[in-house]
């Protein structure tokens, strides 16, 4: 009976190891780690950080670069970028609250945002399917497109007498079961998109392209359709975040989204979607943006000036992006830096 039961623990602490290792070996377990730390050092120095309704705010917070973010890790896991979606966002929302100004029910108007978003999407597909430039470059050009449209449409002012009465700000941007009702949208679709990247013909595709474009197109994979439709996901993303935050502001300020392209890519590239391709977590690319979120709230706790949270944002994309190539270098040690693809 002893040897029984000595067998049994022996296999359970064996199953538990197992369990622990496959954890430790998850893309993103390395950036829920460092946020808890993070979270717990600065609680340590500043309790109230550590309060309940601080933290649901930078949860909140946090909602609309993770979505951008859960998206661009379907770029980057094929070897693209999407610098266009901080004025996709701001653009979407913008037309949301032009359209509410005109007489739109809130509702569609909301539905409208994510519908513009996917079309700016497709423009950005278009152009670089048209001209055969780099996503990159494209992307380059309608940042300052959708921005200078945002601003065109508006006069450079606020778009503000919105009816915030309506069931589309009290609700979508109130608050259920103790969360804010955009963090729940936020939590379903990075469910989603989990799914969609680790179980669906789509999400394989997008992998294996950026593993080995050559051998994707080998076995029949058409570079230039998932493209097209990786870029249309994350304009929809866009336009759902506008969609959002036009909930929760009440306002629309066509300079909103502004520097969003970097903070998306910093937290897919901390949340574990490296820079060389072939895998991606829209998982990890939401606790990124979770991360960020902490750290520009904590500079605040600690009287960091509000103008220093730009410098620090782009001290940690540089430290991201910094890791991220240091550890592809090492896995391929013939490759010189600077040489790669």
């Amino acid at each position: 009976m002893s040897e029984k039961r000595a067998r049994a623990q022996t296999q359970g602490l064996e199953a538990l190891e197992a369990f622990g290792q496959r954890i430790a070996a998850t893309e993103s377990i390395s950036v829920v780690v460092a946020t808890v730390v993070v979270v717990i050092v600065i609680g340590l120095f500043h309790p109230d950080f550590l309060e309940k309704s601080n933290l649901l705010n930078i949860l909140q917070q946090s909602v609309y670069i993770g979505l951008l973010a859960a998206g661009m890790s379907f770029l980057l896991a094929m070897r693209e970028i999407d610098l266009s979606v901080g004025s996709n966002f701001g653009l979407s929302l913008i037309i949301a609250a032009l359209l509410m100004q005109h007489g739109w029910n809130p509702w569609l108007a909301g539905g409208a945002a994510v519908v513009a978003g996917g079309l700016f999407g497709l423009v950005n597909a278009i152009a670089v399917q048209l001209f055969r430039i780099p996503t990159i470059v494209a992307t380059l050009a309608t940042l300052s497109m959708g921005r200078g449209l945002a601003l065109a449409l508006t006069s450079g002012q606020q778009v503000v007498n919105l009816p915030a009465e309506n069931s589309f700000f009290t609700d979508l941007g109130g608050t259920k079961f103790g969360l804010a009702t955009s963090v729940w949208v936020f939590l379903a679709v990075i469910l989603l998109l989990t799914v969609i990247l680790r179980m669906t013909p789509f999400g394989y595709r997008v992998r294996s392209i950026g593993s080995n474009p050559e051998a994707a197109v080998f076995s029949g994979i058409s570079i230039s359709l998932v493209r097209v439709q990786a870029l249309v996901l994350i304009g929809l993303l866009a336009g759902l975040g506008g969609a959002l935050g036009l909930a929760f502001f009440i306002s629309g300020d066509p300079n909103i989204g502004t520097g969003f392209e970097l903070q998306a890519i910093a937290a897919a590239v901390i949340g574990g979607t490296p820079l060389r391709g072939g895998s991606g977590t829209a998982f990890g690319a939401a606790v990124g943006a979770i991360l960020l979120s902490v750290v520009s709230s904590g500079l605040l706790f600690f009287d960091v000036p509000l103008n220093w949270t730009a410098f620090a944002t782009g001290a940690v994309i540089l430290l991201a992006v910094a890791l991220d190539s240091l550890v592809r270098h090492r896995r391929r040690p013939d490759q010189q830096p600077g040489l790669g693809p």
